[in-house]
């Protein structure tokens, strides 16, 4: 029998983490293609008031593996936020695909009515039943982090287009 929650969230994370490596590969051969400093894409945003591409990236895949973890009820892993360049992202993608491809379907049981904390203890703490926080909270936040860093870079000019952003299906 197939877990809802599990097809839900892990495939779905699968295909846009994929999706993120494919189009950080085209900036990166952008930009060297341009003789652009590979920062002009790392550091670009939208707007002054906006994370960089950089960040997008890094929460994305916080999303991604927070979700996943806090859903099959394991600890969610800690990444430092170091990345720098090209190469530091595609490590914390593939880093956080190893992840989420190494939890099995069956710890999503009865994650749908289990209730989530988010910043447990402090004045933000928030409680939900998994399954809204899955459909309502962390899949919004995870596309609108992924969507964000498609925006910059198809703004800054790399030749990007849907069948980029919605990666292998």
């Amino acid at each position: 029998m197939t877990n809802f929650m599990y097809t839900s969230s892990v495939p779905v994370f699968q295909q846009m983490l994929g999706s993120l490596q494919t189009i950080l590969n085209k900036a990166e051969e952008h930009a060297s293609a341009k003789k652009i400093d590979a920062d002009v894409f790392l550091q670009a945003r939208l707007s002054p008031d906006m994370f960089p591409l950089l960040r997008q990236v890094q929460i994305a895949a916080d999303f991604a593996k927070g979700v996943s973890a806090r859903l099959a009820n394991v600890a969610v892993p800690e990444y430092e936020d170091t990345e720098v360049s090209f190469a530091d992202l595609q490590a914390r993608l593939a880093k956080t695909l190893a992840f989420i491809n190494s939890l099995d379907e069956q710890q999503f049981a009865d994650s749908e009515s289990r209730e989530i904390v988010l910043r447990p203890g402090t004045p933000k703490e928030k409680k939900m039943p998994g399954q809204a926080y899955l459909l309502s909270y962390g899949l919004p936040q995870f596309f609108f982090h992924t969507t964000t860093a498609y925006a910059i870079l198809r703004h800054n000019g790399v030749e990007l287009g849907k069948k980029d952003y919605m990666g292998k299906y």
